[in-house]
């Protein structure tokens, strides 16, 4: 019950592969954050874990074994964002860049079909930052983090403002 039926080494191999394996599919997906989840996004994620867990453990299902993994994770996860800060190679793998949505009080319609968005999840950002109608906006840009942001036309004394956009994310496509 305790002690791992598989060796640690063989643990923290699969569970190296396994995590690797799904932040790529993560960051291929395209640009999300969590608080833009829908309910399908959710089960997506509660699914693929559980289709991902019986890679990480094999036949084993002690207790040592699921903490080799637990802490294998977490490690990784701290390797990954230090390595993500301090070196550009990685930050450009794992972070893709902004999309201009809209210049000058018109959408670019390429890039929000680009970026899955509809006419709703527009519309709700838009709002979010006090512009009523994309005329107003003299930019619009989806962030790496999945934020929207807009910069008002204004004549110059309003300062450009980021709000978190917290709407439905971007489709699967």
């Amino acid at each position: 019950m305790l002690l791992p039926s598989i060796s640690i080494p063989e643990l923290v191999l699969r569970t190296a592969l396994v995590y690797l394996t799904f932040i790529v599919i993560l960051r291929l997906t395209g640009k999300r954050e969590l608080g833009q989840f829908t309910i399908f996004d959710l089960a997506l994620l509660l699914l693929a874990t559980n289709a991902l867990q019986p890679a990480m453990t094999g036949p084993d299902n002690s207790v040592g074994g699921g903490l080799v993994i637990l802490v294998t994770i977490f490690a990784l996860n701290g390797l990954v964002a230090a390595a993500r800060r301090r070196l550009r190679a990685v930050r450009r793998l794992f972070e893709s860049d902004p999309t201009v949505l809209a210049r000058d009080g018109v959408w670019d319609q390429a890039a929000i079909d680009r970026e899955g968005l509809d006419d709703e999840d527009l519309g709700a950002a838009l709002r979010s930052h006090g512009v009523e109608k994309i005329e107003e906006a003299r930019l619009v840009v989806l962030e790496e983090d999945g934020s929207i942001s807009v910069v008002p036309k204004s004549d110059g004394s309003q300062a450009p403002r980021r709000r978190r956009w917290r709407g439905r994310r971007p489709n699967q496509g």
